[in-house]
């Protein structure tokens, strides 16, 4: 079903908030490396949910729970596991959320920060990843001459391209998309869509989508998932055009959800 090599391998994943609901049910998963997979389905089935296992956003709140692997390709390591540090992890699978969120920081600092929390102070190094991380989220023409500038300064597409850029800081492995461009208007929607199909050159990339338009657009395979299960995984083309399962069927042409 996967036709590329996977960057990581979601098995018999579950989870569970407060260690009692059960918001994830047995999911199976391939990650294929460098392309994106978009995560679909009705709100409340657990697209952000699965999402946030990857880069440990749950370890954040007491009682939450997981059983089951995602093994990271090609080393193997399981990141649910006790023994991987979920900082770490989130150096290798950064975020993006789904409305800008930058550091009340000037625009250079927002995006060194990742570089800074592990360890790295050398202005040199920091200066070349920070232009690198702003060039890769086209943004650095646009800002590169007041870099000292507040960031709450910038538009809002420029606030998200900003978070873009410092998820890619780190050199992450994975980046997350959860809504990214919900809070946008079309025109900085389209520059986050045609972004996200230059950074899969280098980096693969999940995205959570209400829109069915926009996982047509910009992803390579397509999850649909509902009431916290897998129901069908392939590419997006056959996701949209030939679903096997009715109820992807149904959803994909807007009959419910």
């Amino acid at each position: 079903m996967v036709e590329t090599p996977l960057k990581a391998s979601v098995d018999y994943l579950n989870f569970y908030y407060g260690g009692k609901v059960h918001a994830l049910k047995d999911i199976h998963l391939p990650i294929a490396d460098k392309q994106v997979t978009a995560l679909i389905g009705p709100s409340g089935c657990g697209k952000t949910t699965l999402l946030r296992c990857f880069n440990r956003m749950h370890d954040l709140y007491p009682g939450n729970r997981y059983k089951g692997e995602i093994t990271l390709k090609p080393d193997g390591i399981n990141l649910l596991s006790h023994k991987v540090d979920p900082i770490e992890v989130r150096m290798r699978i950064s975020m993006v959320f789904q409305r800008p969120n930058p550091f009340p920081k000037s625009i250079y600092e927002n995006v060194a920060y990742g570089l800074r929390v592990r360890g790295e102070s050398k202005r040199g190094v920091i200066d070349d990843k920070v232009e690198k991380a702003l060039r890769n989220a086209a943004l650095w023409d646009e800002v590169n001459d007041r870099l000292n500038d507040l960031a709450y300064n910038l538009s809002g597409g420029q606030q998200q391209r900003l978070c873009i850029a410092r998820a890619l800081a780190t050199e992450p492995e994975i980046v997350l998309f959860d809504e990214p461009t919900s809070a946008l208007d079309p025109i900085a929607t389209a520059s986050i869509e045609e972004l996200i199909g230059k950074l899969k050159e280098t980096v693969t990339i999940l995205i959570v989508t209400h829109s069915m338009q926009q996982a047509a657009r910009v992803s390579d395979y397509t999850a649909f998932m509902y009431l916290g299960e897998l129901i069908e995984f392939n590419k997006t083309e056959v996701i949209f055009h030939h679903p096997v399962d009715k109820k992807t069927a149904d959803y994909v042409s807007g009959r419910f959800g």
